[in-house]
């Protein structure tokens, strides 16, 4: 028997009773190993996995999207983005079709490819789109740095970096009935294991930190069954080998350097406080919204019916959204959460289309 059917077989063991246990898994990279490696088939019915807020690009607002477009438009303005920006719809137009109308907007991996654009186009204002969760934001701040230290003026960022925490705990007292958190990874590597202790006992759900490989998220799961049938509340961390009780202390102190905290609009979410990050104000030149008057960042609408909201919160399951796999697909998308490599929609029509 491999090591997979005897931790299935546990947690079958474990579900002899008629309740069922809501699961969520907070991140996108979760949810895309669950259903590419069939986790959801190898589990007793009584079990429920349910998709959280945890792809960056799920969550960033319409008006971020629209504004990040406005941007590419401009004259002498290279835009700078990770992939999973290019193909979200704004109210015309995505960043992919502006580029094939001819905008400069560069694929980067990281926000210190954008400093290298900016030294070798000096005659250019480079924009990086900064989104994501506590696992990118480090990188961000450390291109600031590096752009003051080079006296660069022709950087900026469009900042719209998120905190994991706060979204959890809305979700945790929130509409959708969750028992239990799987905490995401990576993020877990920034701020450790023990940033989930008052999210479990304010509201008496275990929270487990688990890589993205099809065993250890097993595991996890078994160990988040094993806590709730026993009536077990706490944090249990399987991903040892990355993730530490306090987390990359570095990392804090580089995002706490340049950023402070504030309220901010999450996609179909509304407002979630202290749940974002602005630039201090030290390092307010380098903010794109200032130096090129952007208004209604914040602003947030859905797409022709897109129900993302609803998906990430876990209220809604992708297959129950009317416009599933009809109205949108990965092709004509009517929100990020279909094309986003982390979305929960692209998950399941690439992996479970049917379903």
């Amino acid at each position: 028997m491999t090591m997979a059917n005897q931790t299935t077989e546990h947690i079958k063991e474990l579900c002899k009773g008629p309740e069922t246990i809501n699961i969520m898994e907070v991140c996108g990279t979760h949810t895309v190993s669950i259903m590419r490696n069939g986790i959801r088939s190898l589990l007793p019915d009584s079990i429920r996995l349910i998709s959280g807020p945890g792809c960056p690009v799920c969550v960033t607002t319409q008006g971020y999207i629209d504004a990040a477009i406005d941007l590419a438009r401009r004259e002498n303005i290279m835009l700078c983005t990770y992939g999973d920006m290019m193909k979200v719809p704004g109210k015309d137009i995505s960043l992919d079709q502006q580029r094939a109308n001819g905008a400069d907007i560069q694929v980067i991996y990281s926000a210190l490819d954008a400093i290298k654009f900016a030294q070798q186009n000096p005659q250019k204002e480079i924009v990086f789109a900064a989104v994501g969760f506590e696992t990118t934001t480090p990188i961000t701040a450390a291109a600031i740095l590096q752009a003051r230290e080079l006296g660069l003026k022709n950087f900026t960022i469009l900042a719209g970096h998120k905190l994991a925490i706060p979204v959890i705990e809305l979700v945790a007292q929130g509409d959708a009935v969750i028992d239990a958190f799987l905490c995401p990874g990576h993020v877990s590597v920034i701020i450790g294991s023990d940033a989930y202790i008052d999210i479990a006992t304010k509201y008496r759900k275990p929270c487990v930190v688990a890589s993205f490989e099809p065993q250890q998220i097993l595991n996890a799961i078994a160990k988040t069954v094993e806590m709730i049938v026993n009536g077990q509340i706490g944090v249990h961390n399987e991903y040892k080998a990355a993730v530490t009780a306090k987390g990359n202390i570095h990392a804090q102190e580089l995002t706490a350097r340049v950023f402070d905290i504030c309220d901010v609009n999450w996609r179909s979410i509304g407002l979630v406080k202290n749940s974002g990050l602005r630039l201090a104000d030290e390092f307010s030149s380098f903010d794109a919204v200032t130096k090129f008057n952007l208004s209604d960042i914040e602003k947030d609408y859905s797409m022709g019916g897109c129900k993302c909201g609803q998906v990430i919160q876990g209220m809604m399951d992708p297959n129950q959204c009317p416009h599933f796999g009809n109205k949108c697909l990965p092709q004509s998308p009517l929100g990020p959460c279909m094309v986003s490599s982390e979305g929960t929609c692209a998950a399941w029509y690439k992996y479970h289309p049917l379903d």
